[in-house]
């Protein structure tokens, strides 16, 4: 009875130790409650963290943003570069496209100063002549450029083009052709016609015409021939001149070749067109203006030549020059090459546009966008004069670009087209290096090819031997100026 007593107390005592616990265990429970209450609100607090991310994700900040810089800086030729890039932006919405005019004249600056603060630019328009100096800085994506020119297609560009802006020391393209100019021989076709004469292409025929038509019609002169010692004009003809003879200022062996036979028989040349030619200093705006009133029969100019010779070009003073040759335009042949006794040469001017080292590689899709199809046209609308196509695919749609091109014969739209084909310049020699084409841009910058022939045809003061022998000179002081910089 005791066992069984006492074990009836002790479940008795249990049970009422249970009972007692179990209003703490409700408790318990509550407490749970109120942490899974405590846990919802911190569930709200994390949405509205949430709605705060989503607002910083749409900041264009996060856009891939491609910096193009143009030396097209008028405004109308940059509203056109921000319609092109705004189609692509619609086509791209994660791309930002920034169009940065700038000037042709402070590029090298602002390339210096971008490099130095590690910001440079994606893309850039510059001319051909500085493509050399900044692929020699290794500022240039070759790879990239060499891409872009492969995806656009390589069998579309023309060959002269391509070739200047191949690096020599890699075999890659350094940037890519764009458009530019050509250089030639506007001629009164029609006087030339009647007068049994050829095209003034070869020496011989350019003396031909040179005898021939002053006196013929209403012809004063047969040329005006570049001569103003103060003017960039005259080295800009006399180079074509000079490399139609295979006058170059540096051999293979980087030696200053200013007085060589060729030199001085290419200077006895041009200077000898001054017996045909109006008295001088001249530059282009007397050849220009010239041609266009009847007094000369030929004219050196570029391309953009072509509108003036319908509705005049502006006068010095102010207003139009009136063309006293009726339909002048139609009469005009076109002789972009010249053929000397030792070579033959096409002058004008290239400009590329350069992938800068550490670009987005979405800058050469870029590139690829504004050189397709109407895209490349409007680019193109700015100045049809002075943008010729690199691209053959484009040629069509460029010669129907301006009203004033139907002035023109087909076989002269056709001429400028091919131009590229054997555009030459001192300056782009590919075997000669950076220090080489400094000095060359000395020899143009300084002036020194006008101030031989202003010395020859104007002064009296120097002969074709004397002036070739000053150039050497000069030629060789700054080159050791330049190595020893």
């Amino acid at each position: 009875m005791k066992k069984l007593n006492t074990l009836m107390l002790i479940a008795m005592v249990g049970a009422l130790l249970l009972a007692a616990c179990q209003p703490q265990t409700v408790e318990v429970v509550k407490t749970v409650e109120v942490e899974k209450v405590v846990t919802q609100e911190v569930v709200v607090t994390q949405e509205v963290e949430k709605v705060v991310t989503q607002e910083v994700m749409v900041e264009p900040g996060e856009k891939t943003v491609v910096e193009f810089w143009t030396t097209d800086n008028e405004e109308d030729r940059v509203n056109t570069y921000e319609a092109v890039a705004a189609r692509y932006m619609a086509e791209h919405p994660d791309v930002e496209i920034r169009i940065v005019p700038i000037d042709e004249a402070t590029i090298s600056q602002r390339i210096a100063t971008a490099q130095a603060a590690n910001r440079l630019p994606d893309i850039v328009r510059m001319g051909v002549e500085r493509v050399a100096a900044f692929a020699a800085d290794g500022i240039l994506d070759e790879d990239a450029a060499t891409a872009t020119i492969q995806a656009i297609g390589e069998d579309d560009f023309r060959a002269g083009p391509l070739q200047m802006v191949t690096d020599p020391s890699t075999g890659k393209y350094a940037a890519i052709p764009y458009d530019g100019w050509i250089q030639a021989i506007w001629y009164r076709s029609d006087i030339f016609d009647q007068a049994g004469l050829n095209a003034p292409v070869s020496w011989d025929d350019i003396n031909a015409a040179c005898d021939t038509l002053p006196g013929t019609e209403n012809l004063l002169y047969a040329l005006v021939l570049p001569d103003d010692p103060g003017q960039n004009y005259p080295h800009q003809v006399f180079e074509q001149v000079a490399i139609s003879n295979n006058a170059w200022p540096f051999d293979a062996d980087g030696n200053v070749t200013m007085n060589t036979p060729e030199m001085v028989e290419a200077l006895t040349f041009y200077t000898n067109l001054a017996r045909c030619a109006a008295p001088g200093p001249q530059y282009w705006r007397g050849a220009r203006e010239m041609y266009e009133l009847d007094q000369s029969g030929m004219l050196f100019y570029s391309t953009y030549i072509m509108d003036d010779l319908v509705e005049g070009s502006g006068a010095e003073g102010g207003g139009k020059i009136q063309i006293a040759v009726p339909d002048l335009a139609k009469k005009t042949g076109f002789a972009p090459k010249m053929v000397g006794p030792n070579g033959e040469a096409t002058y004008g001017q290239l400009v590329t546009l350069g992938i800068m080292k550490g670009a987005d590689p979405v800058a050469q899709d870029v590139v690829k966008f504004f050189m397709d199809g109407q895209n490349y046209q409007d680019v193109l609308a700015l100045a049809p004069f002075g943008k010729v196509p690199v691209l053959k695919s484009a040629v069509d749609g460029w010669k129907d670009l301006s009203d004033f091109f139907q002035y023109y014969d087909p076989t002269t739209l056709e001429q400028i087209a091919n131009g590229y084909d054997a555009m030459q310049r001192w300056l782009f020699r590919p075997d000669y290096d950076a220090t080489q084409r400094a000095v060359i841009g000395d020899i143009e910058g300084r002036l020194l090819i006008p101030q031989v022939l202003s010395n020859i045809i104007l002064e009296g003061t120097m002969t074709p031997e004397s002036g070739a022998q000053w150039l050497q000179e000069q030629v060789e002081i700054m080159l050791a100026d330049r190595q020893n910089q």
